[in-house]
């Protein structure tokens, strides 16, 4: 005879995040509009906004225990122990559309730019997790991580070892160390650059059914449409009308304009051979998706 199965209560905080969905992006790639918008689904649950402090709270998880080499994350890291404790701060912070509280397993949406670099980590973490890569037109990307760097209000890592330009901004990526001394429109393409191959070929690797691609773009010109069918993708449902023009992000710097960076024109148009290869990548990577 098999006794009482155990209670939800005793169910690790892990399983209690169900199929959770990251959306992952290059810094300044509109991930915010999009994750507000989305986070208005019924049954998903968010903490509100980015989750840095709560990832990087954790020791093991921040750039400090590898050396400082970068925000980068690979199944190495996922362990167990790691896992339950992220998982147990999450599941505590999470809150759905109407401020209310989680009861047994839900939906999580995850939004942290950083995690571009860490799929590997989340896809090990949850296996039943989905990425939704989002690709905004560099051109516009480029310009707005310029304009983030130039701002102030972006810097991560304002004491990073060794680093003697303007306080590192936006995500620490792999090879920094080589940028030293450059001013923000050259670090930013290797940024950009850097994070697009990585991701990509993260996801790549990861089954088909655990991706999902957006074109930011796309996104603008018919929110209603692309939420409905990005709900619907993911065992979803949507049930609110959404304005033609939808509200300024939390964290916009400027009010958006398509042609915004053509206030750096000259300086987009120097840079652009630098990310080229990664563009025409991430351009290929959402057309497989159509």
């Amino acid at each position: 005879m098999t006794g009482p199965a155990a209670p939800a209560a005793l169910a690790t905080f892990r399983d209690r995040l169900e199929r959770p969905i990251f959306i992952v992006s290059t810094p300044r790639s509109g991930s915010t509009l999009l994750f507000e918008t989305f986070a208005q689904a019924p049954g998903l649950y968010t903490v509100g906004g980015e989750s840095h402090g709560l990832i990087e709270g954790i020791a093991a998880l921040a750039p400090e225990a590898h050396g400082w080499a970068s925000n980068r994350l690979t199944a190495d890291e996922a362990a167990p122990a790691q896992i339950e404790r992220l998982a147990s701060i999450f599941y505590q912070e999470l809150r759905d559309r109407d401020g209310r509280r989680p009861e047994g397993p839900v939906r999580m949406l995850e939004k942290t730019p950083k995690n571009a670099l860490r799929v590997p980590f989340f896809a090990a973490a949850w296996p039943d997790a989905t990425f939704v890569y989002l690709y905004r037109d560099a051109r516009q990307t480029l310009s707005s991580m310029i304009e983030a760097w130039r701002s102030g209000r972006f810097r991560t890592y304002p004491q990073l070892p060794g680093w003697t330009s303007l306080p590192w901004s936006l995500l620490l990526t792999p090879g920094w160390q080589r940028l030293n001394g450059l001013p923000p429109r050259e670090v930013v393409p290797h940024q950009w650059a850097t994070t697009t191959e990585l991701l990509l070929d993260d996801l790549a690797k990861l089954p088909r059914e655990r991706v999902r691609a957006i074109d930011y773009g796309e996104f603008l010109a018919s929110p209603q449409t692309a939420m409905e069918a990005l709900a619907a993708s993911l065992d979803l449902s949507w049930d609110r009308p959404l304005e033609q023009e939808l509200p300024l992000s939390a964290y916009t710097v400027s009010r958006p304009n398509a042609d915004k960076w053509r206030a750096n024109e000259a300086i987009i148009e120097e840079i652009l051979p630098l990310v080229e290869k990664a563009d025409a990548k991430a351009r290929a990577f959402v057309e497989s998706f159509r």
